[in-house]
């Protein structure tokens, strides 16, 4: 496992002694639960991720924005949404990122939200391609008190990198992520904690040696290789790697492929956190692209309540039981990641 003492440290500053005890509250529940498949759960999230927008700029093929095949309500985050949840669970959650499906750049007060949460001590994170972080933008990054910067860069020449970006530039994103660490710079700033992640996929696993040298060239913090969910993988698929560490799935004798990983009856994502989307629907995870698990909305209820309903209960209770019936779970591979 990769540790960055720096950014370990900012993480670890954040954490009151009410952070604490929330997260042994979800911790301990997740134990029990563990042991005698009762879903009860004390404390609030410790973690959880807010979708700015669902619009986004590029088109990759497997993702539900780039194809624009979303069968949910599409839109922009209202910021009074956002600062609502904050008030309500912000001294209790730990961390905060800024992404599900779109870009979040598109969202025109992405920095003010960023600052609100970062504020109240919160450690915050967001997830780009960034071709949208001009000199400007990279310096409300940095004034905003972001703590992570994930940049997505999944090729190392521009034929590569639009083979899944599709409509992306890769000079954009090597220059955005120079604005940032210039931004950096010339704050006197050591955050954000600047990821370059590369999604490994069968076109881009040949550019795996020139990226860790790019990222070196470019004084990036660090570098992770994310392995990719296929959505139509069982009979194989062009995008699957045949490196097999950066693969989610492998072949079976009779040639078909499945995923990797057990489906324990369990996920210590469904206790410790959970999806906002753009419009307050509250869903389990990020698999959950397109919101089919809606367990309640902020628009009607507090966050608190939807997180201790009966709804929520109901479906960590099936989690524990029957895992493999739950559709979004049947792809999961919870933390597929190498970082160096």
């Amino acid at each position: 496992m990769y540790i960055n003492l720096s950014d370990s440290y900012r993480l670890a500053s954040k954490l009151t002694l009410k952070r604490l005890n929330n997260a042994w509250q979800v911790y301990s529940s997740f134990q029990k639960a563990r042991k005698t498949g009762i879903s009860e759960i004390k404390g609030l999230p410790i973690s959880i991720s807010v979708e700015p927008t669902t619009a986004c700029n590029l088109r990759c093929p497997e993702c539900p924005s780039g194809l624009r095949s979303f069968t949910r309500p599409t839109g922009n985050l209202d910021p009074h949404l956002f600062y609502n949840l904050i008030d309500e669970i912000g001294d209790r959650l730990s961390y905060l990122i800024f992404y599900f499906q779109g870009e979040p750049y598109l969202h025109q007060q992405l920095h003010d939200m960023i600052q609100y949460a970062s504020d109240r001590g919160i450690y915050t994170a967001t997830s780009t391609n960034a071709h949208f972080l001009d000199e400007e933008t990279a310096m409300k990054t940095v004034a905003s008190g972001l703590d992570r910067l994930i940049i997505s860069i999944d090729g190392a020449t521009q034929a590569t990198y639009e083979s899944y970006r599709k409509t992306g530039k890769l000079d954009k994103v090597l220059e955005g992520t120079r604005n940032v660490v210039n931004a950096r710079k010339a704050l006197g700033k050591k955050h954000p904690h600047i990821v370059w992640q590369f999604l490994v996929v069968r076109p881009n696993e040949h550019e795996i040696p020139a990226i860790e040298e790019m990222a070196n060239e470019y004084g990036v913090d660090q570098l992770g290789f994310k392995t990719a969910q296929i959505y139509d993988y069982q009979y194989g698929n062009d995008l699957i790697p045949t490196i097999e560490k950066y693969a989610r799935y492998h072949q079976l004798d009779n040639g078909e492929y499945a995923i990797k990983n057990p489906m324990n009856n369990e996920c210590w994502k469904m206790w410790h956190s959970c999806v906002i989307t753009w419009d307050g629907r509250v869903v389990p995870c990020c698999f959950d692209k397109d919101a089919h698990h809606v367990l309640g909305k902020t628009t009607e209820n507090s966050f608190a309540d939807i997180w201790q309903s009966s709804a929520y209960q109901k479906f960590r209770g099936t989690l524990l039981q029957s895992r493999d019936q739950i559709e979004m779970c049947k792809n999961c591979t919870e933390g597929t990641k190498v970082w160096v």
